[in-house]
Parts: structure tokens; sequence; C-alpha cells
């Protein structure tokens, strides 16, 4: 079976699952989306030929491995079969090297058609990190924590628009309380390789909005390049009231874990101060949500409002707004947009040019 470039290899039959044969560490750093983990060898059988590679020779690390190999090569094919029930999968290993070969040798002995990825994980992964330098038009979508922007990218989306969701893709909202009640974030590795092939996957001719960011989402860092590409696209800014800010947020953490909230307050008390932290944390005991996020609110809206002042994005538009619903703020940012231009704004060279 010929070696498949990548391109080739992820727009290869939607029948045919992608089986990772690397070790399970390598696959739980990070691996291409939707990827199946089928290792070749534990971590411990990797560690140990790695060490007889180094320490020895090739000949005795191969040796090992072909120890290793033979007992399993049945329960290699009866995994396969359960993965791919129609016998046809994509396949790689790191490098495309001898892993990948071996697999690829018996598969093929028990029925399957097999295609393999040239050059393996390494090539899907330089490929994701150039994703990040290219020149891409967008739109970013600000405002004060608690003004909805997350509701109103998924209703921008709903009414037509095309977004990518950072937060989504990183399992976490942004603050200190951005963990609670969403499942443990990627590794950052894994973040950039979702991201890299939702970008890739955007049409051309789209201008797709994203959500205003600090370069860490949680333990998540946005790759610096695309980072930068943001810094200087156009930024919607809704402009909410506090007090509704402050409701929506109380009704929301209302429902969590008050435990977590105390957490999330103690990982910014510095920042509050002892008599701020010590009321946000008698407020929780309380029960008194409005009260907990208005003390948060101080920091949170002092820090972004400082933010604010220093972006350098090449136009900042507000759109006020008296309410957090996000129909009605989609409406109103769509509005903003067309008013203003920003599409072209975002789609001209010079824009390109400063990112």
């Amino acid at each position: 079976m010929p070696r498949l470039p990548l391109s080739e290899f992820l727009q290869g039959p939607a029948t045919a699952p992608i089986l990772d044969v690397r070790a399970p560490i390598e696959y739980e750093q990070g691996h291409i989306p939707g990827a199946l983990s089928l290792p070749l060898f534990t971590d411990e059988e990797r560690a140990r030929i790695g060490t007889a590679y180094k320490q020895v020779s090739q000949d005795r690390a191969v040796h090992i491995g072909l120890e290793f190999f033979g007992p399993k090569m049945s329960r290699v094919v009866k995994r396969a079969q359960k993965m791919a029930p129609d016998k046809e999968v994509r396949l790689h290993c790191w490098r495309g090297g001898m892993r990948s070969g071996a697999v690829l040798w018996l598969l093929e002995l028990a029925g399957f058609r097999v295609h393999l990825l040239d050059k393996g994980y390494k090539d899907y992964r330089r490929w994701a990190l150039a994703q990040f330098t290219e020149p891409r038009p967008m739109l970013i979508l600000g405002g004060l924590t608690g003004s909805g922007k997350t509701d109103v990218l998924h209703e921008l989306a709903r009414q037509g628009e095309t977004i990518v969701d950072l937060e989504g893709l990183a399992s976490h909202k942004g603050s200190s309380f951005g963990a609670i009640g969403l499942p443990p974030q990627p590794t950052p590795e894994q973040f950039e390789n979702n991201l890299a092939l939702e970008l890739d996957a955007l049409p051309t001719t789209v201008v797709p909005w994203l959500e205003d960011e600090s370069l860490t989402i949680g333990r998540i860092t946005i790759p610096k390049p695309f980072f930068e590409t943001m810094r200087h696209a156009p930024l919607v800014v809704l402009d909410i009231p506090r007090a509704v800010r402050t409701r929506k947020l109380a009704a929301e953490y209302g429902k969590e874990d008050p435990q977590q909230l105390a957490e999330a307050i103690q990982r910014i008390s510095k920042r509050l101060g002892g008599l701020a932290t010590k009321d946000a944390l008698a407020a929780i005991e309380s029960g008194d949500m409005e009260q907990m996020v208005d003390i948060a609110l101080t920091y949170y809206d002092k820090t972004y409002g400082f933010g604010l002042d220093n972006k350098v994005n090449s136009r900042i538009v507000r759109v006020p707004s008296d309410t957090c619903d996000p129909v009605v703020n989609a409406g109103l940012v769509r509005e903003a947009v067309r008013r203003e231009g920003l599409v072209e704004l975002a789609q001209s060279p010079a824009q390109h040019a400063g990112s």
C-alpha cells in the first residue's frame, strides 16, 4: 500500500477510522482529532526499546520489539476488527517508521485495506503549527465578564455566522471560575491539534467570529502567532450594565458547587484583597450569589478595562445593550458590523499585514 501525504490521509474514507499505533502516553499527549488508539507497545515496552536503541544498538532494539510484538499480534488484529468492521483503516505512528510498518504488514495479512500516513503524526504536528501562522480575517467579540459573549457567539452561529469557539475547544471559560461544570481541559498539544483542524475546515469566503481572550485559557495557551492575529482584528465590545451582568452570573453560579466557587475566589484572593476575599467567601456560604459576583466583578472589570485601554485592534466598536439576551445582542452586533464595514476591514490586506 503506498504511503499517503497528509492531505489525502485526512480526506480518506469516512468509514476508515484513523488508528494511532503509538504508545498510550504519546496518544494522550496529543493525537489527530478523531483518531483511535491501537498501541503496538505499552508505555513501559516503548521505554525499554528506546533505552536499548540508545545504549546498545538498533538491532537489539528491533529484537526486543519483535519479542513484544509476537505474542500480541492476534490481539492487535481483533482490536482493529472491532474498531473497523469494514476492515479498512488509516494508520500512522510517529514518523511512519517501523511501528506503523509492522502493523501495516499484520493488518494486510489479516485482510485489511490499509492507508498509511507518510511521515506519521510528526507531519500532522508540523502542519498544525503552520496553520497558526497563516494570515486569517476574523472578527473578535469582547465585553466585560458576564456579558454573555459565549451565548452571543453561539447565537451568531445559529443565525448563519461562522464561529471558532476557543473556550469550547479549551473546555474552560477563561476566568478563575472557568473550569466549573466543564470536562477536564485537553492537553495543550491536543488543543492545538483540534484548533488547527477546525481552522483548516473554515470556508475561505467567510470571516469567522472568535471571542476576545487573554493569551491563556485556563492552562491552555493560544498559539502566539494566532493570538497576534486576534489582537489586530476588528473588535466588537458588548457594553452591558454591571447590575445586569451580576444577575446573570449569580443565576448561573447559584447552580454550582459552593466549594468550587470558594476555591475560585481563593485563586484570585491576592488580587481581591483580604477583606473582599473574606466577604466573598461569606457570601458563598450564605448563598448570596449576587454579592459574591459583585465582589469578583470589581476585580474582573478593572482587569478587562485595563486590557481594553491597551488594545491594538484595527478598530474597536462598542455596542451598548441593557440585556444579556443573546438573540437581542447578536442582532445588535451584526448591525454594528454592517454599519461600520468591519467585514471588509477584516479582509483588507493592511489588516493581514498588521497581524
